[in-house]
């Protein structure tokens, strides 16, 4: 039960708070995309480091997905510069390394 209230909780404090109709397809849709999004999130929480693995939506969003970084293109690489003591430079730059190689091989 840990885990599912943890989840539900999850939901509530982030895109459940803000149901945008009183039409029942129109909250369908938007419960259908708040799970996929908190799955990706979830996806690049893991593949980010173990402490982000465990952490809530808001927490992976504001030190993950709302970097202060910039990308850039030179010689068909793309580098992601970070500030220069940024405390989750290794979790986002794990995360980064991940997205951008090559898919394995099965």
């Amino acid at each position: 039960h840990a885990i599912v209230e943890q989840v539900i909780a999850d939901l509530k404090s982030s895109a459940l708070a803000h149901l945008p109709s009183g039409r029942f397809t129109a909250n369908a849709s938007w419960l259908a995309l708040a799970c996929l999004a908190f799955n990706l999130t979830r996806a690049a929480g893991a593949l980010a480091s173990r402490r982000h693995a465990h952490a809530t939506t808001p927490t992976v969003r504001r030190q993950l997905v709302a970097i202060p970084a910039r990308t850039s293109h030179s010689a068909r690489a793309q580098t992601l510069h970070l500030p220069a003591d940024w405390p989750w430079q290794d979790a986002a730059t794990a995360l980064f390394d991940t997205l951008r190689a090559p898919p394995l091989v099965a």
